[in-house]
Order: C-alpha cells, then structure tokens, then sequence
C-alpha cells in the first residue's frame, strides 16, 4: 500500500477537510448518459413559469456605496443607484431629465443627485424625476421594472433561504456575457459538468437526483449533488447540495451535508440589454453566503474584507469557464441547432 493511500484511509472523518483519492481526470465516470438535454430544458421551464414579481438584480449591496452614484443598464434602462442621507438605496432612471446627461457621473449631495453638466437636483420628490421600487437585501440591491418583467408586481422579491445562526461571510462577484439569462441558469442546472469542466474546484461529483418530468412538485424540484470541494491536492470538503431556482432568473445552492451546512450560493442572471453587435448581453451576480458555527470561522469572519476578495475571484474563475458554457449555448440556440 503506497503512503497516499495509507494517509486517506487513516484520515479522521470528523475531521471537515478531508484527503481524497481519485482517478486521473480522463478516467473519471462519463456523465453525459444521466444528462440529457430534455431534463434540463424541462427544468427551465418550471423555473421560467414561477413569478419573480418584475424584480431583476441590481448589483450587490456593497457596490453601491454612500457618496458615490452606481449606474448600470438593465433591459435596455439606464439606471442609477445612490444611497439617500439615512443610507437607504435609491433606483431611478439614469439620464438626467434636463438634457439626458449621465447620472452616474452626478455628485451625491444631501442624498440627492446633482448633474454635473447644469447643476440639476435630482431625487425623491424633485419634478421630471421619479424612482423606481429598489430593495436591499443586505447582500445584493434589486429594483423592480414593470415594464420589463410584464408580470404582476409583487412588494418584494422572490429569495430562497439564507443562513441563520452560526458566523456569515459574504461576497458578490458579477461576470457578464453575450447570451440570455436562460443560457445562464442551464449552464447551473448541468450540475453534471462539474468535476469535467471544473476540475480545480471539483472532485468526486456525483447527481443523487434530479427531476425526471415536467410535471414535478415544488418540494421535489431540485438536483441532489454529492461532491467534494478542492482545497489543494488531494485535500478538500465534502459535501451534499441542493440546486434549486426560487424564481426565473436565480439558482440557489444550498449546502445541506457537510460542513457549512446552509450556505448558499445564489446564482443571478440578469438582462442588460443587447450591446454594440446588437446581442444580447447578461451580467452573472453570484453571491456566496457561507455559514459555519465553528469557532476558527468566526476568528476568518474578523478578516471578512480580506477574504471576500478571494471569493470574488474564485467565482470569477468558475464563471469565466462557465459563461463559455453559457455564450456556446446561447450561439447555437439561436443559429438553430
């Protein structure tokens, strides 16, 4: 028995990192029989069927921060996004009412706007003006567009469950890429891919289930993945998740054995509008809430915004891969194919 072997099968289970043996990348089992086309096309339907109330993801709720306006075009609108004089979030339109100037570049004064080009105020309550329904979640900054979702409105939006209890430390990275939030949210409802296309982050994935009709229950719409996540080497956590979509645009992640039981990873797609060639364009906001009740995560929680920029740029990676997923998807949906 060679000393690898020997150090895995000696390895302490209570321990929750934990050294793995696995074959070489090309020996791993094939999963493109369990994964068939129809079962993912099948659970995007349900998820586009389920209402979202017209709420689209802004950014997240750090990006936009006292002082400093944030602009970003969703569906084609322009908006801008600042922080009142209580630091509450406001949304409206991003061109000044005046002369159409950039709002984004406007000074926040009194928590309201003030466009650089003629000194116009702008906000809540001032004439030719009006915001839109914003919410902020803590974690990520929504706003509400009616005329763009074409649903009935609802007062908040759809969120899955969070962590409670124990330590939290979140982070929100955002990618964007030439396809429609549709290619996004299959691209996470493959979990099968996983360890062949993310062999760095992922080892030893493995689907326990998945939905296998049309016509399923809420309670039972989600994919089951037992899989272990890399550290370095050998070394990594394993752990089961659920992925599940509360609503068109969003699938949820959710640790449910292992450690950081209740972590989530939520995954938003959302519209910005088509760019300069004309096609459409989608930004991936992806927030990672990790909990734990361990003692050594709540001493990690003191270092938060050192480790969030790691996060960040771990998403990044996974959807830099990823949105190539999305973006092949999205060229060969709409050649035809």
């Amino acid at each position: 028995m060679d000393l690898r072997r020997q150090i895995i099968e000696r390895w302490p289970s209570r321990w929750p990192v934990q050294a793995f043996g696995e074959p070489a990348w090309a020996r791993q089992e094939p999963t493109y029989g369990d994964c068939a086309p129809g079962l993912i096309d099948a659970a995007l339907k349900r998820a586009d069927a389920r209402p979202a109330g017209n709420w689209f993801v802004l950014a997240g709720s750090r990006e936009i921060v006292a002082g400093k306006p944030f602009g970003r075009t969703v569906g084609g609108q322009e908006l801008v996004a600042w922080r009142d004089s209580g630091g509450a979030l406001v949304v409206g339109p991003g061109a000044c009412p005046h002369l159409g100037a950039p709002l984004a570049g406007a000074r926040v004064h009194c928590g309201e706007l003030v466009c650089r080009w003629h000194g116009l105020r702008v906000g809540p309550g001032q004439p030719g003006w009006s915001p839109v329904p914003s919410h902020d979640d803590g974690v990520l900054a929504w706003v509400r567009l009616d005329r763009l979702g074409g649903e009935a409105p609802a007062d908040r939006p759809v969120l899955g469950a969070r962590p409670h209890g124990g330590t939290v430390i979140d982070a929100v990275a955002t990618v964007v890429g030439v396809c429609e939030p549709e290619d996004v949210v299959a691209n996470r409802l493959d979990p099968w891919h996983g360890a062949w296309f993310h062999p760095y982050s992922f080892a030893r994935l493995r689907v326990l289930a998945a939905p296998r009709s049309l016509d399923v229950a809420d309670a039972d719409d989600r994919f089951v993945v037992e899989v272990t996540f890399r550290l370095a080497g050998r070394l990594g956590v394993p752990v089961i998740a659920e992925f599940a979509c509360p609503e068109p645009r969003t699938v949820l992640m959710t640790i449910v054995e292992g450690e950081g039981v209740g972590s989530v990873v939520e995954t938003h797609a959302t519209p910005l509008g088509p760019g300069a060639d004309g096609r459409p364009r989608t930004a991936v906001i992806e927030a990672t809430i990790a909990s734990s009740c361990r003692p050594g995560f709540a001493q990690a929680a003191k270092v938060a915004p050192l480790l969030r920029p790691l996060m960040r740029r771990a998403a990044v990676r996974l959807w830099k891969d990823d949105l190539a997923y999305a973006e092949r998807r999205y060229a060969m949906r709409t050649a035809g194919h």
